[in-house]
């Protein structure tokens, strides 16, 4: 049982580690606002076109910075669950990964 939760732990670390090394970008208005994270949802970096920075209005920016952060951690989330998906199917044999229940 305790090797279980061992291995368990490090594919988590394994996990963990794989997802620093991926990165995701959310983007808004066709680019001019681009956001940049890891798939463990650490924002690496914002970019900001400087033509468009120069011609809308702050509350513009500010609306379409917070979409272009929700598109990068809407993908990260999806990295992730693909990353433990394939974890939890390697350490199960596929059997402990579905939502469905045997009752």
């Amino acid at each position: 049982m305790f090797d279980k939760l061992f291995e368990v732990q490090a594919k988590a670390g394994e996990v963990k580690q794989r997802l620093d090394n991926i990165t995701v970008t959310g983007t808004a208005e066709g680019g001019k606002i681009s956001v940049t994270a890891t798939g463990n949802k650490i924002i690496q970096s914002v970019n900001i076109d400087a033509g468009f920075f120069k011609e809308a209005d702050k509350e513009e920016i500010e609306e379409l910075m917070v979409i272009a952060i929700n598109k990068a951690m809407e993908q990260a989330d999806n990295v992730s669950q693909s990353e433990m998906a394939a974890v939890t199917k390697d350490m199960f044999g596929g059997m402990g990964g579905g939502n469905s229940c045997p009752l």
